[in-house]
């Protein structure tokens, strides 16, 4: 009779071990996903604290933020195959280790080149935590009505730190902008204690793309680096100019590596499906607008008068509003088809970035706050259906690396936001001028990607 009261016992014993390791793991990779998204925006409202104390000009802050996006933006599609090679576990616990410890030198940071170094070392980590988070999910929940559910719950994870970034970061600032880094270290250890509760992860042999890595790190970066400087020295300065020749000389090398190495980093095939280039493009213009206005308006609000909470609750409406929205974003898509939320998003950022452009210098800051709402509600709208259009057209086995493509690509358009914004609101034209040339550009960006949006639903049915 024990043994078979053993028996028993025994599987109700593994299953409840095996729902919280689950769950621990949802918590971990949730917490993670958090953190790493909130670094990307609670950054911006302690941008002239940050100029206060380290010195530096636009072009500065300009790297503060585009140190941290660009290293995530070059590195996700290889994070993939660390990923596979060692675990998701391991490299998850890799990257957050040293993102917790680039946290800590920002936050100790004794002058603005180290800072910006520390940055990079943010997203060196950032990238390789982002996408394991989302590893670890998938192999924690077989089941895939339980997959889904945990998958909505890590969404929320990142409009959650979406929306709090600017409110938390005024909030720290009060004490200290130094606290906005600080802040990552308890985050972090509770994340690695959740994670310490999670099983193994299974790896398999998987090729690295040297030569694709580096000359795409040479592309963006040279880009980046261009736009950059471009609006203290000129588009004409010799090192804008040999930047962007880097840059170029490097996306030539870079995509005949592609072409011709055994084991691409982005096989080129995957852009023969027309839905694959307009998802990635929507992907990139979205970021343009929902990336670029918060850096530029984060300098604007400050320079009306308020503090980094004042500045940091001016975009609380637009974020909140944004949170709010997630979860209905997949039921309205479903309702309607991916055509109509992905291009009614794209119109809301394209009307709220002309609205902006065209509203007095002389405007209360309550109302540029309101204006910015449409910016916000075209995240939910637009992100989740593309995504999911995406990943239901390209082969189950490529569909990592898709991810991979379009997530890179969000990343560049935010990164390139930052770097060709700034160096407008620094030209001699004047912050105000610079401003509402960005704002411009945000819009026929997003109407650009409104337009071929069509063809993506088209290509749904046939791709």
């Amino acid at each position: 009779m024990t043994v078979t009261a053993s028996s028993h016992r025994s599987p109700q014993v593994g299953t409840a071990d095996s729902g919280r390791h689950a769950t621990a793991t949802l918590a971990a990779a949730v917490l993670g996903f958090f953190v790493i998204t909130l670094d990307a925006t609670i950054v911006n409202v302690a941008l002239p604290s940050i100029r206060d104390a380290l010195g530096g000009g636009i072009t500065g802050l300009q790297w503060v933020v585009d140190g941290y996006t660009l290293m995530f933006a070059a590195l996700l599609l290889s994070a993939g195959a660390l990923s596979d090679r060692i675990g998701a576990r391991k490299a998850f616990a890799g990257g957050l280790v040293l993102f917790v410890a680039a946290s800590l030198a920002c936050g100790l940071a004794p002058s603005l080149p180290v800072l910006i170094a520390s940055r990079v070392v943010q997203g060196i980590g950032a990238a390789v935590t982002m996408p394991t988070s989302m590893t670890l999910v998938r192999h924690a929940f077989p089941d895939p009505a339980r997959r889904a559910r945990a998958v909505g719950v890590w969404a929320m994870g990142g409009a959650v730190a979406a929306a709090a970034g600017p409110v938390l970061g005024g909030v720290l600032s009060l004490t200290s902008w130094r606290m906005i880094f600080f802040i990552n270290l308890p985050v972090g250890l509770l994340t690695l204690a959740l994670l310490a509760r999670s099983p193994q992860s299974p790896t398999r042999p998987a090729p690295f793309d040297w030569i694709g890595q580096i000359t795409g790190i040479l592309a963006m970066g040279g880009l980046t680096f261009g736009a950059i400087e471009a609006g203290d020295a000129g588009f004409t300065a010799p090192k804008v100019l040999a930047s962007l020749g880097i840059a170029a000389v490097a996306l030539a090398a870079f995509v005949l590596a592609q072409a011709k190495v055994a084991h691409p980093m982005v096989p080129l095939s995957l852009f023969r499906s027309t839905t694959v280039v307009i998802a990635t493009g929507i992907g990139f213009a979205f970021m343009v607008g929902f990336y670029g206005l918060p850096f530029v308006f984060s300098l604007d609000f400050q320079q009306h008068g308020l503090s980094a909470l004042g500045a940091g609750i001016a975009f609380l409406p637009m974020m909140l509003l944004s949170a709010c929205l997630t979860p209905f974003s997949a039921r309205i898509a479903e309702r309607t088809g991916p055509r109509v939320p992905v291009i009614a998003g794209l119109v809301l950022i394209a009307a709220g970035s002309i609205a902006l452009a065209v509203l007095p210098a002389s405007a209360p800051v309550w109302a540029s706050a309101l204006l910015l709402i449409p910016v916000g509600l075209g995240g939910p709208l637009v992100m989740p259906p593309t995504t999911a259009v995406l990943l239901e057209h390209v082969p189950a086995e490529q569909t990592g690396t898709a991810s991979g493509v379009f997530n890179t690509s969000r990343q560049i358009g935010g990164a390139l936001a930052v770097a060709v914004f700034g160096a407008l609101i620094s030209g001699t034209a004047g912050f105000q001028h610079g401003l509402r040339i960005s704002l411009t550009l945000a819009a026929v960006v997003a109407l650009a990607a409104a337009l071929a949006a069509p063809r993506m639903a088209a290509a749904r049915h046939s791709a």
